[in-house]
């Protein structure tokens, strides 16, 4: 149900009555009886309190009442920044309480401030403050005004952080002398208000602020402002169009005589830099132009080292890594090249499927969980022998007599961070094999025409997040067996190689050179894959609100936090440590195994003395493009 409009003389008499101008320890009362005698027992004369006769026992004198409200550490202090207004009148109401009429009210107040009151109706009755010069109703449900009710008088109105959408209500009857409107973080959209910012409605407005809203068509609000001939400060800024590359610059050539612009004094400069760029308005493009950075991640766990070794028939696993943000949809040339990278688009629709019509709570705990583990069991030469799980829970890595639906089945589903909020699209950088610091090298630009969702999008923010792709090959065309068979048989058969080097459990012949050491296994030409496993490993926001308040770059290093654990950074140190042993080995230079082992051993006690992993971090950098220049904004029209 809709709730009553509430008139501001209501919410000034509830205000004045909060003020307790007529209790202890102002008005009058027994703690000042004495001071004020019956106005029938006075002449006109003696309407005044009379200072000269001392305070009663039991009353209280005027300077101790007065210190009651000046004290910040007295109950009766007034909270903490209110108006001089209020302070004043708190004391008027101990020095002389019998003025206090509601004439008194209407011919004093210069200044009335109603913030944060849901004042919804400027009601007639303020008309009555004949003196009033300053009129701030910040903060309130204010849909519209009727200029009507508006004092003559006024010099300043300030409606910030209302709900009005169009100055048209403003314009019936403007006060005649008006020098600052504020008109901030409102409602206001559409071409039509250029209409009602113009001389004819604001022959003497000094400072006006427009910021904050949805204003788009920057050319004819600019047009319009040009006919307000005392106007020196203004203030666009959080409006779409403040987005565009030439904002600042066509605004100060277009408006010689403004003095500041978003609270940045315009500067000589400047006015050289921009200057005659006003004439070519109609051709400046309007679009917002973006560059996305990403570059470096951090700290990401090498999962490889806890899967198995394949068998001659697979699954060969690889694992890929990438970032992914979302941002506007771009209305053309979505995609395209920048910097020679090429950005991904993921299709919202393609996830959607896999993820079906809702996301259940315990996908969400699943995918925000820790690395799949790994159970290292040491031998009695020291090596170490590891037993791993399928990355996405706790299923047993899946034999190759399952069928397709039963390993669909145990894949996890994928996580829903993956997913581009509502009006955006992902997109994503160029897939990067596991390495202790990551190169992204991704460069992307978007150029946008629709501002309105634009400004919607930056001050939501976007959200970057770390993916792990994990991807399972088999050979093609091989029956199916069991996996564990195979790896019985094969360990089995191992040493039933004949010295040609012929490989009885694979059919196929592996080359020895002299010394009879093996060449590196080649995977198999002809691969089938299964559908990639996609792993959150560090999601979080980036605010882009800055961009709005005219800040042309945000970068950041999202920090997600230590995912890496001491077993994967040991087994990824072991396989590390063991490339420089074999090309050792092959020029007869070996070390003994029990030297080894025991270096390894000291190795792994010290790191695991002073392990301190490094944090998942990915660099990020979105920057809005601005023009510095007439001739560079004039330059882009020839891209």
């Amino acid at each position: 149900m809709e709730e009553p409009a509430r008139t501001l003389s209501a919410a000034v008499r509830e205000h004045l009555r909060q003020l307790c101008l007529r209790e202890f320890p102002c008005g009058t009362g027994s703690w000042n009886k004495s001071r004020f005698l019956p106005q029938t027992w006075r002449t006109w004369r003696e309407l005044t309190p009379r200072e000269e006769e001392a305070a009663s026992p039991g009353e209280e004198t005027m300077e101790a009442l007065l210190d009651l409200v000046r004290s910040p550490h007295s109950p009766w202090a007034l909270l903490e920044g209110s108006s001089k207004e209020d302070h004043f009148l708190r004391e008027l109401a101990i020095q002389n309480p019998l003025r206090l009429k509601d004439t008194f009210f209407y011919s004093y107040f210069k200044s009335l401030r109603m913030v944060n009151k849901h004042v919804s109706l400027v009601d007639k009755d303020l008309l009555k403050f004949t003196k009033l010069e300053e009129l701030i109703l910040s903060a309130n449900r204010i849909k519209e005004i009727d200029a009507v009710n508006l004092p003559p008088t006024l010099k300043v109105l300030e409606l910030y952080g209302n709900e009005v959408t169009s100055m048209e209500c403003l314009c019936a009857r403007p006060p005649p002398c008006l020098q600052h409107l504020g008109l901030g973080h409102n409602k206001l959209l559409g071409p039509l208000e250029s209409l009602y910012v113009t001389a004819d409605h604001w022959p003497t407005l000094v400072s006006l602020d427009l910021g904050f809203n949805n204003l788009t068509d920057l050319q004819s609000l600019i047009a319009s402002l040009s006919t307000l001939q005392h106007l020196r400060l203004l203030v666009l800024q959080g409006n779409p169009l403040a987005l565009v590359p030439y904002y600042r610059g066509f605004t100060i050539d277009s408006l010689s005589r403004l003095c500041v612009l978003d609270d940045i004094t315009v500067s000589p400069n400047e006015k050289h830099l921009f200057r005659d760029l006003s004439h070519s308005g109609d051709l400046l493009p309007r679009e917002a132009q973006f560059v996305v950075t990403i570059g470096n991640v951090r700290g990401v766990p090498d999962t490889s080292v806890l899967d198995p070794e394949p068998g001659p028939q697979g699954p060969f696993i690889t694992y890929s890594y990438y970032v992914t943000y979302d941002f506007v949809e771009d209305e053309e040339d979505e995609g395209k090249k920048y910097g020679g990278v090429l950005a991904e688009i993921v299709s919202p629709s393609l996830i959607m499927e896999q993820l079906g019509e809702e996301f259940p709570e315990e996908v969400i705990g699943e995918a925000e969980g820790s690395l799949e583990s790994g159970l290292t069991t040491q031998t009695q030469s020291g090596e170490l022998e590891e037993e791993s799980l399928v990355s996405g829970g706790s299923a047993p890595l899946p034999r190759l007599t399952d069928s397709a639906e039963e390993l669909a089945k145990l894949r996890p589903l994928t996580d829903p961070r993956l997913c581009p909020s509502p009006g955006t699209v992902l997109f994503s950088t160029v897939r990067k094999p596991w390495a202790e610091v990551i190169p992204c090298n991704y460069e992307m630009q978007h150029t946008l025409k629709d501002l309105v969702p634009l400004k919607a999008f930056l001050l939501a923010g976007t959200t970057v997040t770390v993916v792990e792709e994990k991807v399972l090959s088999w050979p093609a065309g091989l029956p199916l067996v069991d996996a564990s068979l195979s790896a019985r048989k094969g360990k089995g058969e191992k040493n039933k190689k004949d010295k040609k080097g012929t490989d009885l459990n694979g059919g196929k012949e592996v080359a020895k050179d002299q010394k009879g050491s093996k060449k590196k296994k080649e995977l198999p030409k002809d691969l089938q894959q299964d559908p990639p496993i996609l792993r959150v490993l560090g999601s979080g926001a980036v605010v882009l609100e800055p961009l709005l308040v005219g800040e042309p770059l945000v970068s950041t290093v999202c920090n997600f936090g230590v995912i890496r654990t001491l077993e994967s950074d040991r087994l990824t140190f072991l396989r590390d440590s063991k490339k420089p042993k074999k090309a050792k080995k092959e020029t007869g230079k070996s070390k003994t195994k029990p030297g080894a082992s025991e270096k390894r051993k000291s190795v792994f006690s010290m790191y695991e003395g002073d392990y301190q992993p490094e944090p998942l971090t990915v660099e990020v950098q979105i920057q809005l493009n601005q023009c510095r220049s007439a001739e560079e904004a004039i330059r882009a029209l020839s891209l």
